[in-house]
């Protein structure tokens, strides 16, 4: 009868203890959300500027005077030699006048005083005269041929001024600007009209310091036009201000566009295209990181048997909700990004969705 006993008490351990290894390796499959990393991508940043030409011409009168003339205006097209501006030419036109009566009365004079010259050395053969008359008839002569010359220079020079009361453009190009109405006084080297060339335009921006640290002179770069974006011109670097502007801490690049599209007109506004630097690291939500004992870790999930292994990683949170992982886990690898919490080491997952990297 004891024996009896004992063989029911052993068959209900066996009987419990069975069940308890039914539950153990019956460990449901867990649902999970899940990610396959790849490497970031290099970011690129737009910054809107301006086009603006490469090369363009202040001009402003060498004289003071009062603005008589300016037959141009902002967006009209000259050609070369065209006039620009003029001013009131009276002081300047009386002075070549009296230049031209000084030089004919020096020349009347050097006539007078070369044909008295030539009868003192006619004189001085026979002796009708001294020596003391024809050096002074000699002396005479010589002075009246340089003030012939002194003459001459005082109507070159008045004639030069003359023509600094008129402006001409030295090439074909654009007005962008003028600086004076007709009627003002003009002071010399004041800017009247400025003229730009129009066949060598190039896109200007305004960036940061960082930013501007990653340009390099000759750097290729793609500027759209903002109104229409289709329209696109490949450029260069040409010019990176050494120093920031005080006002608005931004440094100016200039870029020399490679034959950009009749649309990039000057004063357009355009984009330019900077890429930036490829960023080292894998990105995930934040959702994805597992904190235990004092680690971080994600749980990669093996796509031969659908079985999850926790894995050290080490991240840097964007505050955004996502986080850049540097390091513990390669390009390709599937990571559960929700439920992260619930997964034991070794579980089987079934994988729900794959959300774009």
């Amino acid at each position: 009868m004891m024996i009896a006993r004992l063989i029911g008490v052993f068959a209900a351990c066996i009987a419990v203890a069975g069940c308890q290894e039914k539950v153990a390796s019956s460990e449901p499959i867990r649902p999970v959300l899940s990610m396959v990393v790849a490497p970031l991508e290099a970011a690129t940043v737009a910054v809107v500027g301006t086009v603006q030409p490469q090369f363009k011409t202040d001009y402003g009168f060498r004289m003071l005077g009062r603005l008589i003339a300016r037959p141009v205006n902002v967006g009209d097209t000259v050609t070369a030699g065209q006039a620009l501006a003029a001013v009131d030419p009276f002081a300047a036109e009386f002075a070549v006048r009296s230049s031209l009566a000084e030089l004919s009365t020096a020349q009347g004079q050097l006539v007078n005083a070369a044909a008295t010259a030539a009868r003192q050395r006619i004189l001085i053969e026979t002796g009708a005269t001294t020596q003391a008359t024809l050096d002074a008839a000699e002396q005479s002569n010589a002075a009246a041929q340089a003030s012939v010359v002194r003459a001459q220079s005082n109507l070159t020079k008045a004639r030069e001024q003359l023509s600094y009361t008129k402006l001409n453009a030295e090439y074909g190009g654009v007005v962008t600007a003028v600086g004076v109405q007709v009627g003002q006084i003009v002071n010399p080297g004041q800017t009247v009209v400025t003229v730009a060339r129009p066949d060598i335009r190039e896109a200007v921006i305004d960036v940061s310091d960082d930013l501007a640290g990653a340009l390099r002179i000759g750097m290729p770069l793609t500027v759209t036009l903002q109104l229409d974006p289709q329209r696109r011109a490949s450029g260069k670097v040409r010019e990176i201000a050494p120093q920031a502007d005080q006002i608005t801490r931004a440094r100016r690049v200039r870029i020399t566009l490679d034959s950009p599209p009749e649309t990039f007109r000057l004063g357009s506004t355009i984009t330019t295209l900077i890429p930036g630097q490829r960023a080292h690291g894998f990105r995930l939500p934040a959702t994805a990181i597992l904190t235990r004992d004092g680690q971080s870790a994600v749980w990669l999930i093996d796509p031969a048997n659908g079985s999850v292994t926790l894995r050290v990683v080490q991240f840097t949170s964007n505050g955004d909700g996502t986080v850049d992982v540097t390091a513990g886990i390669d390009a390709g690898a599937r990571v559960a990004t929700a439920g992260v919490h619930h997964l034991k080491e070794g579980q089987k997952v079934r994988l729900e969705q794959e959300p774009a990297a």
